[in-house]
């Protein structure tokens, strides 16, 4: 368990807190890029401040302070322009730095005013990779977005989709070294909410936790399996410091701030051999629902929702401090030291685990994958077939990570395949 003190250290992210210090130190996914096409302008509110996040028409991202200077008017109803978003208000016009470019009124009756130099924005830099929007909060200098191994797959359908989650985001990240709910959570109690007998699923019998240079890999051994398995040769990553990758897709855990938490994931599906070369122009996202609208209840059908619900289900901050650690939480001890252990690295000056800088290094940073040769290079469409019929035969959907996949999306994924299973 842990004191009240350490637990409010690790969960308050605020401005002026050290655990919001420490993640803004990253680049965190806030939006897919394809969300802008739709909406040049997004509000959002991220680590527990109002901000806007927009798009203009020369294709510059920004994300500034959601109110504007001069009278505190809603810059989430702003127009964009050429260069800069325009308050609706007044019509101060500023760029994705913070300057103010513009004050119609004030450049009409003194054009050689000065006062547009002295207001300025909060603003925070901007950069698309791999169809999602990273924005970085911390002190300069900016680190470089990282360049995850599977960004440079070719030949891939990718997905983005996003949740919002009433809970603080620590218990979501806790959830990516826990690898013994898959047992209990996923396979025994969701098979149950799939309506499936009561049989158990294989036991775990054995569990590993690995700090490496990215984050901490957990290893399993279940019954019917041994140490000759990739769950154990390989394992799965809790990615630094506030994701999951699994092979095929990213789980990251954004803090809205201290109560809620905007889920990003990140899919990669290979498409068949015998559809290659495929190019994907657009990458599609969509928001998944936590709660059914008709009952407000919590969601149990997908994989991703039973994630949801453990998280919630805590509180929205759960209270560490009755809580009653075994022997399958090592990964959660090691996960909590390693941020106390950051948050004292930044307050020496240093930074903490898994920036990147060295541009060389960022052409690729591989990471453990479980089936890499697959996901690099492709399959039969024959195999990846019968794979997904298998998975709609166990779940009664191709997609069980998060409910409600549009219709168009769908589509498009069946179209890339060339088949579908239904």
């Amino acid at each position: 368990m842990l004191s009240e003190e350490t637990n409010q250290r690790l969960t308050r992210i605020g401005p002026g807190t050290p655990m919001g210090a420490l993640l803004r130190r990253y680049w965190q996914p806030i939006a897919a890029v394809a969300e802008l096409d739709e909406v040049a302008v997004k509000p959002m509110r991220l680590f527990g401040e109002d901000l806007v996040l927009y798009r203009d028409l020369s294709g510059t991202y920004g994300l500034v302070d959601r109110h504007c200077p001069h009278r505190r008017a809603d810059l989430s109803y702003g127009t964009v322009e050429a260069c800069g978003l325009r308050c609706n208000y007044h019509g101060w016009r500023f760029d994705q730095a913070g300057r103010c470019l513009e004050q119609p009124f004030e450049d009409t009756v003194d054009p050689d005013s000065r006062f547009k130099e002295r207001v300025r924005l909060t603003a925070y830099p901007v950069e698309a990779k791999a169809g999602l929007l990273w924005a970085y909060l911390g002190p300069a200098p900016a680190p470089l977005v990282p360049t995850w191994e599977p960004f440079t797959w070719p030949n891939g359908f990718v997905q983005v989709v996003l949740s919002e989650v009433p809970c603080n985001w620590l218990q979501c990240q806790e959830n990516s070294i826990d690898p013994i709910h898959f047992e209990w959570m996923h396979d025994n109690w969701g098979a149950r909410q799939r309506g499936a007998d009561g049989r158990n699923s294989p036991r775990h019998l054995k569990v590993d936790f690995e700090e490496f240079d990215w984050g901490i890999v957990y290893r399993r051994v279940r019954e019917g399996g041994d140490e000759r398995h990739p769950l154990w040769t390989i394992g799965r990553v809790c990615l630094w410091p506030n994701a999951l990758f699994t092979g095929n897709h990213f789980e990251w855990r954004v803090p809205i701030d201290d109560g809620a938490t905007l889920s990003v994931t990140w899919f990669f599906s290979r498409v068949p051999k015998e559809r290659e070369p495929f190019v994907q122009d657009r990458i599609p996202y969509w928001w998944s629902p936590v709660r059914d609208p008709a009952t407000g209840r919590f969601i149990t059908s997908h994989i991703m929702q039973q994630d949801f619900l453990a998280w919630v289900g805590q509180g929205v901050i759960a209270d560490r401090t009755k809580e009653h650690l075994g022997r399958s939480d090592r990964g959660v001890v090691m996960l909590r030291k390693r941020f106390l252990a950051d948050l004292e690295t930044i307050a020496a000056g240093g930074d903490p685990k898994a920036i990147v800088r060295d541009p060389a290094l960022n052409r690729r940073i591989d990471l453990p994958v479980i089936d890499r040769a697959i996901l690099a290079e492709g399959q039969p469409a024959d195999v990846l077939r019968a794979h997904q019929a298998g998975r709609f035969k166990t779940y009664g959907d191709i997609f069980p990570h998060l409910v409600g996949q549009p219709d168009a999306v769908r589509r498009a994924f069946e179209d890339a395949m060339g088949f579908s299973v239904r």
